[in-house]
């Protein structure tokens, strides 16, 4: 059940294409590789990401290429 308190923000996909840096079609290969967060049906043809597991994704991408680059130099 989710934290009455929290603060839940749903993005659409314009919004996280762009701050991913990925095509549309890159992300349905991620959603469907359960490689990126699925998105909420909001209606019939409409979904939407929440923002917090969008950005999470990305500092996953963050963290993985500092690991990455650290094991470059050993």
């Amino acid at each position: 059940m989710l934290d009455a308190t929290a603060s839940h923000t749903l993005i659409r996909r314009p919004e996280v294409l762009q701050r991913c840096g990925i095509s549309n079609t890159t992300l349905h290969r991620l959603i469907h590789a359960d490689d990126f967060p699925a998105p909420i049906q909001l209606g019939s043809r409409a979904v939407a990401w929440v923002e917090s597991e969008v950005n999470e994704w990305i500092e996953q991408r963050i963290e993985a290429r500092r690991v990455n680059e650290g094991a470059a130099f050993r």
